[in-house]
């Protein structure tokens, strides 16, 4: 009796001990081929002007990554004004990466828990791979004589620009303007103002993004002046050689697009690996001269005078941080719901 009970536990202790390991073996197996799938996709939701450049960037990139992991990577874009994408990816478009026109659209997704706490350090240069500034594109042999911003008030220029309530470009436009003024005037706001209430009564045209303000200057025709990311500027140039000319004002802003994962979705996702090295690898080498031959100031010094040919490197520029006090104060003071912007534009 005693011999048929034991022989009944080993049995019954050896079917465990079989289920358990063929258990860890399904899911150990399912463990590497989520690790070993020939494919992964993750979408990057980008602010408008850098079609082109991420366009090139996704093959360079998924040529590295091939190479690195033997896995295809195929990368999903979407465009838009900066803040409109910011916005999308809140109401539920499930981006892996971002890469905006300006950090204060990243911390609103940070803000919504979407983004991890810290994420500006995450990357390189204030997670800024590439900066710009902004320039005035203008027809060829400038015939409005527009050489700085304070020619941008007078009562016979038509300025196109795009709406800083929806564009990130809009705000650098902004903000660029309002260092001018703000130099000018010694600090004199209500004079700032005016004068920023001056330049937008002479804006004919306030399209949602930048992408959008250079269709309306450059394919439609419309207005004396574009406000213009300098990429943006130089690729209109580049396509239209013969139309246009790019006009550097005496100071302007630092603009610095930044990018970050979305670290919720990425998880959701299971690309959190993929996610970060894709915006890793925008530092590298051969990125950084794709950045600047796609018109975009690259991070890394050495590689920036390298475009020196290209780029005004001696152009006054100021930054969100020393002149601004952050995007945070910037937007609580310009651009939320009744402030100066809401103040000095009427439609």
């Amino acid at each position: 009796m005693k011999s048929s009970i034991r022989r009944f536990l080993t049995l019954a202790l050896c079917t465990i001990t079989a289920i358990s390991l063929l258990a860890g073996c399904s899911n150990a197996g399912s463990t590497d081929a989520e690790t070993t799938a020939k494919t992964v996709s993750i979408t990057n939701v980008s602010y408008d002007p850098t079609r082109e450049l991420f366009e090139q960037y996704n093959k360079l990139f998924a040529d590295y990554w091939l190479q690195k992991t033997g896995q295809t990577v195929e990368v999903s874009q979407s465009h838009g004004g900066s803040g409109s994408q910011a916005r999308s990816v809140l109401e539920g478009n499930e981006a892996d990466v971002v890469t905006l026109a300006l950090a204060g659209d990243v911390n609103m997704l940070a803000k919504a828990g979407l983004i991890d706490g810290g994420w500006i350090d995450e990357f390189d240069k204030s997670s800024s791979p590439y900066t710009s500034t902004i320039v005035f594109l203008v027809r060829k042999g400038n015939p409005k004589g527009i050489k700085d911003w304070d020619d941008l008030v007078k009562p016979d220029i038509q300025v196109i620009t795009p709406d800083p309530k929806s564009s990130g470009g809009a705000r650098w436009n902004f903000l660029a303007a309002w260092a001018y003024a703000d130099k000018l005037y010694k600090g004199d706001e209500v004079k700032d103002k005016e004068f920023l209430r001056q330049l937008y009564a002479n804006v004919t045209v306030l399209d949602s993004g930048a992408r959008g303000s250079t269709t309306t200057f450059v394919e439609n025709g419309q207005g004396d002046v574009l406000l213009a990311w300098e990429n943006e500027a130089f690729l209109s140039l580049k396509e239209h050689p013969d139309d246009f000319e790019i006009v550097i004002p005496s100071i302007s802003i630092l603009a610095q697009p930044s990018v970050a994962v979305v670290d919720a979705n990425a998880r959701k996702h299971g690309t959190e690996d993929v996610s970060k090295a894709y915006l890793e690898y925008l530092y590298s080498d051969d990125a950084q001269r794709l950045e600047g031959k796609n018109f975009y100031r690259p991070s890394n010094p050495d590689i920036l005078k390298e475009f020196s040919d290209t780029f005004d490197l001696s152009i006054e520029l100021v930054n969100i941080d020393d002149s601004f006090d952050g995007w945070d104060a910037a937007t609580a003071k310009f651009f939320a719901d009744g402030a100066i912007f809401d103040q000095i534009y009427k439609k």
